[in-house]
């Protein structure tokens, strides 16, 4: 039987009453973006918040806790623009919306960091055991994709390097039953033809840090369906992230159709950036409507998730969402 757990990959947004506080503690220019070594009152506000995320996970009844990434000025880069190793460029847009990130610019060997076990240290003794961790990071493709090379001067040579650096974060990280890898760019930009081997030669190498089960996230529509054979194939993932609220979700549904699955399956089911909140029993309806278009025994686990990050709204729609899919879950029961 098919285990659901309801979960989400992190990347909430900044309650209402942190964000003035933060904005004067931090400053309002590129410059005084978070760089890693914040001051003591920014330690203790992002305290704080991190605090409301694990209790708004917990009084949902999510079956996996995140963190939150509260710290976090954008969803993908982080991890690079508070590294010793990386000068920040200029503010670039990315994928669909109108949200940016600081152009992260590796000029060094790409060393341990620490940074996000850290986060999830103190998201651990927050939780106290109520539920297990889940752990969030940037897949090294979209990471790399969306940094800038002046060091390694090679391509492959850097997405390499990004996935080793990751898989040396992880190797800190706290005991965690999860691990998210947000990887959008597989689907907005995928790797050239024949090249397809190299993205997920870089996922595998993150995957094969931890025991945890590693769920490959992906946003935004479909994945081409040459790349999508590769992931189930070859990037050690027990599970791919399936974003069933864009509009091409057919596409999605031939793809594991025709070319199989991971063991696992993570359902984008509800929509991370529209205010509208969904049903508990429409989410389980689309659940129950995917799982009918697959002629297979079923999956080992279905992650219910939203299809990108919360931080695109409001908190008290964002909670409302983590309700819905811990509702979903148990009328799927």
């Amino acid at each position: 039987m098919t285990e659901r757990v309801a979960a989400t990959p992190g990347l909430y947004p900044l309650p209402d009453w942190a964000k003035e506080t933060l904005s004067d503690l931090k400053g309002h220019q590129k410059g005084d973006l978070l760089s890693g070594d914040e001051s003591e009152a920014i330690v203790e506000e992002y305290a704080e918040v991190r605090a409301e995320y694990v209790d708004d996970q917990l009084d949902a009844g999510l079956d996996r806790v995140v963190e939150g990434q509260g710290r976090w000025d954008d969803m993908i880069a982080h991890p690079l623009t508070v590294h010793d190793s990386v000068e920040t460029g200029g503010i670039v847009r990315y994928y669909d919306n109108n949200n940016f990130y600081r152009d992260p610019r590796v000029v060094d060997d790409l060393g341990f960091s620490g940074d996000v076990a850290r986060e999830l240290e103190a998201a651990t003794d927050l939780i106290g055991g109520e539920a297990p961790l889940a752990a969030t990071l940037p897949g090294p493709y979209s990471l790399a994709e969306l940094a800038t090379d002046e060091h390694y001067g090679d391509e492959a040579a850097f997405q390499a390097a990004i996935a080793e650096f990751l898989a040396g974060e992880v190797e800190a990280f706290p005991a965690h039953e999860t691990l998210f890898l947000l990887e959008p760019s597989l689907v907005t930009n995928p790797p050239a033809e024949g090249e397809e081997s190299a993205a997920t030669d870089a996922i595998a190498t993150v995957a094969d840090a931890t025991d945890a089960d590693v769920v490959v996230q992906t946003s935004y529509g479909a994945l081409d369906e040459k790349l999508y054979a590769h992931l189930v194939d070859e990037a050690g993932a027990d599970a791919l992230g399936l974003d069933l609220v864009a509009g091409d979700r057919d596409d999605t549904v031939y793809n594991v159709q025709e070319f199989g699955s991971t063991d696992s399956l993570a359902l984008g089911l509800v929509d991370g950036q529209n205010t509208l909140v969904e049903e508990p029993e429409t989410v389980a309806e689309r659940v129950e409507w995917f799982e009918s278009q697959i002629p297979a025994e079923g999956f080992d686990r279905t992650y219910l998730t939203p299809n990108t990050e919360l931080f695109y709204l409001p908190s008290n729609k964002y909670r409302a969402k983590l309700n819905t899919l811990a509702a979903a879950a148990e009328v799927l029961e």
